[in-house]
């Protein structure tokens, strides 16, 4: 049996209307039962055969070409002890495929093995989610995102209006961001003070400062970090800041303008951005 962590859901992109929502289910555990020598689409073309009788819309149904099933079934009649399909050409009958008795018994007890095997997963991927920390863990690590930008953070204030929010969280190293929402949105993630959320800011919505004075600029968040290293084609560079508390920070900008601001390894700078590029994922949230 092979097992993995994969994402049982990828968030796709976002309407704007929806840009700052992000929520995560996820089955944590996944994997694929395989018997030695018979693997789940050696057992699909079985099962396959048992419905159809016929090697070619057995091979449609899975995705097989013709020569591929046959090469699969010869393969596993010559391995098997006993002959496990079974084939007639031409006749009175016209010829079929059928799943000798030793052929139908693997069937059945693949089929019966996977049975147990879905309910074990089932059983893990209960106790999983009945730990908080793993879960919480285990959500953030299954996000799909095109933002570059992924920060756990613990949110310390919320401040309501008549329409929007800002809600301020603080990251690992005591930095803090301020993510604008709307009301509606705050209310349908349940977002609480204390809950760890995970803030999501896109590398080209955000630019750097070498020289930072806050009375210039009008951008609610500003992140301090050194370079750590500089990525760059002929398009595009990328600057990797080292955050206070063990976070990097990635800003993308132009070959032209790295070399403007004459940036190097070891420069301490400052990354801003707005609150409303802020995308808030609530790890916790079941909406």
């Amino acid at each position: 049996m092979i097992y993995n962590l994969n994402p049982y859901q990828r968030l796709a992109s976002k309407p704007m209307a929806e840009k700052n929502q992000l929520t995560t289910t996820a089955n944590w555990l996944e994997g694929d039962l395989r018997l030695v020598g018979a693997d789940s689409r050696m057992m699909n073309l079985l099962a396959a055969i048992h419905q159809s009788g016929s090697i070619n819309q057995a091979a449609k149904q899975v995705g097989l070409s013709y020569k591929g099933a046959w090469q699969m079934i010869e393969r596993a009649n010559n391995l098997a002890p006993k002959v496990l399909i079974s084939t007639a050409t031409g006749g009175s009958k016209g010829g079929g495929t059928c799943l000798t008795a030793a052929g139908l018994a693997l069937l059945q007890l693949f089929e019966r093995l996977q049975q147990q095997h879905q309910a074990f997963l089932q059983q893990l991927n209960q106790s999983l989610a009945e730990d908080v920390e793993i879960a919480l863990l285990l959500k953030s690590l299954t996000i799909k995102t095109t933002a570059r930008n992924q920060l756990f953070a613990t949110i310390t204030e919320i401040q309501r209006g008549a329409v929007n929010a800002e809600l301020i969280a603080q990251l690992k190293g005591g930095e803090q961001i301020v993510a604008s929402l709307d009301i509606h949105t705050l209310d349908r993630l349940q977002l609480a003070l204390g809950q760890t959320v995970l803030m999501l800011i896109d590398s080209p919505e955000a630019s750097l400062v070498t020289d930072y004075v806050p009375q210039q600029l009008s951008a609610r968040n500003v992140l301090h970090g050194k370079v750590i290293r500089i990525q760059q084609d002929q398009v595009n560079a990328e600057v990797i800041l080292g955050l206070a508390g063990g976070d990097s920070f990635v800003v993308r900008l132009s070959p032209i303008s790295v070399e403007q601001l004459g940036l190097k390894l070891g420069d301490e700078v400052a990354a801003v951005f707005k609150s409303n590029v802020v995308m808030v994922a609530s790890l916790l949230s079941k909406v």
